[in-house]
């Protein structure tokens, strides 16, 4: 995973290094890591997953297919670049 510094602006890369961070997961994997999981709650936990997984693909397929409509999306204050 890579990020760059650009016009020597370390917040900014630290900002983007944790957005990429966040969405590949990997803070829930280390707070779920912190401590031991018995095997009954990690069976638990991914099956909620894998029903929440299904649940987001079969809402996808009924947008694309028309049978739902789309979420609105939010106007964006100030504009990005």
């Amino acid at each position: 995973m890579q990020v760059f510094v650009r016009d020597n602006n370390v917040e900014q890369a630290i900002r983007a290094l944790k957005k990429k961070l966040q969405r590949e997961g990997v803070f829930r994997e280390m707070k779920r890591r912190r401590s031991y999981e018995k095997p009954s709650e990690k069976r638990a936990r991914e099956q909620g997953e894998a029903i929440r997984r299904a649940r987001k693909a079969a809402r996808k397929m009924a947008q694309r297919e028309g049978l739902i409509a789309k979420p609105k999306r939010k106007a964006v204050a100030g504009g990005r670049r």
